[in-house]
């Protein structure tokens, strides 16, 4: 089995809690991503220690010098008449460091795992390399069943909170649904209850979160680390993120976003509707990381001295111009989710649609097809702010950018969003406790 999903998202304790269930003998390795040498120790130690019914005898054992070796070591430990369970965790860090490692896995699944009664369970956070793993031309191809852990979604976060589902969509956007900070999240708290909280520990786990995603991600790689604080910081075009991240060549920007595109960690949006553009615009993909990057990154130095009041005080002030940004792609999300039940028939893709100079930037295009459209089917409009519904002046601004949309006209339906509903006549409109059944 190959399990991924985003850092920090609970795959590995889930997989501790199914070991702790099943209560079979089993060897759980991480890697630590150091250098093969270390981590062929490391799993030589964690083989001796387990409890699997041969690993006594290893204790003693020389570390071996391949994972050929390594893994012949493992097949011999594993019973033959009993099931057991094998977990390699951050298998990415495994391939990177050592290229023969899929390899040697393969040979021994194949010569030795496949033939016993024993679960190898692959786990990793490099959502890309997890999933090449398993496809046509690597070792592994078709030898192993896939599972995605995705972060908990709005309808879930409002269930863990018990909160209404507007306060669930703001208390998604600051954790991601990641558990360990929604674990930590008073149930019923408030937004501004739980800051002022969390920012007062410098060991939340709102906090250290980021620092460890980005430290595991990005050990080296100087340079997509400052990139990706650029768009973290609310740089969206190409030029503008190069010139952020410190007047970086575009060589340097170009190779820096797409390995950041490669580890989902950012998207990569362009405009949608019938005519082919090259207005590409970046984004933080994860929502905790957005908002960890925005405010809480920068301000570590800040709370650390116990001055948690003034990013607190931060956020307030930025905190509605954020989110109207923020929580666009959770809702196209939404809508995509909803088109068959809410929006027009032939609705398959949802995005946005902006030109250079922003004149207009449309929230919402629905089409049969994306990037380039054959019909656009749908042309929407976010509002998301408290005691401010969606009026009649928002339908003018919105019929007129319908205008200037390539492939729509005066037929092509239109659709509002609002937090506090719509006053406007004559338009359809979604609330969050309606956009929040897309999850449920």
């Amino acid at each position: 089995m190959l399990i991924r999903g985003r850092r920090r998202v609970g795959k590995s304790r889930l997989v501790e809690e199914f070991l702790e269930r099943t209560g079979l003998p089993h060897v759980f390795f991480t890697a630590v991503g150091g250098s093969r040498k270390e981590d062929l120790a490391g799993f030589t130690a964690e083989l001796a220690a387990s409890t699997l019914p041969e690993a006594a005898r290893f204790g003693d054992f020389a570390s071996p010098q391949t994972w050929d070796a390594a893994l012949s070591l493992l097949a011999g430990a594993l019973p033959t008449d009993a099931p057991s369970i094998v977990v390699l965790d951050e298998m990415p860090y495994l391939v990177r460091e050592d290229p023969s490692f899929e390899g040697a896995l393969q040979k021994t699944f194949d010569r030795t795992l496949s033939k016993l009664p024993v679960l190898l369970i692959l786990i990793g956070s490099d959502l890309a390399m997890m999933e090449q793993l398993n496809t046509y031309g690597r070792p592994f191809y078709q030898r192993g069943t896939e599972m995605v852990v995705p972060p908990l979604n709005p309808a879930e976060v409002a269930a863990m909170l018990d909160l209404p589902p507007a306060d669930a969509f703001d208390a998604y956007l600051i954790s991601g649904g990641l558990p360990l900070i929604l674990e930590e999240w008073p149930r019923g708290a408030g937004l501004w209850d739980y800051l002022g909280q969390a920012l007062r520990r410098p060991t939340s786990a709102l906090l250290v979160s980021g620092e460890r995603t980005l430290a595991a991600e990005f050990p080296t790689e100087a340079q997509a680390r400052t990139v990706l604080g650029a768009i973290g910081h609310g740089e969206r075009t190409f030029t503008l993120i190069g010139r952020a991240a410190g007047d970086l060549n575009p060589g340097s920007v170009k190779r820096s976003l797409e390995l950041l595109t490669a580890r989902r960690m950012v998207a990569a949006d362009a405009p949608l509707s019938t005519r082919p553009s090259r207005e590409t615009r970046y984004r933080i993909d994860d929502p905790y990381l957005r908002f960890w990057l925005s405010f809480i990154g920068p301000a570590i130095p800040t709370i650390e001295r116990g001055r948690g009041d003034r990013v607190l005080t931060t956020i307030r002030t930025s905190w509605t111009s954020w989110r109207g940004r923020a929580i666009e792609p959770v809702i196209r999300d939404a809508l995509w989710r909803l088109a068959d039940d809410r929006l027009p028939e032939g609705t398959d893709a949802i995005g946005g649609y902006w030109t250079r100079t922003n004149d207009p930037e449309i929230d919402i295009v629905g089409a049969d097809r994306s990037p380039i459209a054959k019909k656009i089917t749908l042309v929407g409009s976010v509002k998301w702010l408290e005691s401010k519904p969606f009026d009649s002046r928002d339908l003018a601004r919105l019929i007129t950018h319908r205008s200037q949309l390539p492939g729509a006209d005066d037929t092509t339906p239109l659709l509002a969003v609002a937090r506090s509903g719509c006053t406007a006549e004559g338009i359809p409109h979604l609330t969050p406790d309606q956009l929040i059944r897309a999850w449920t």
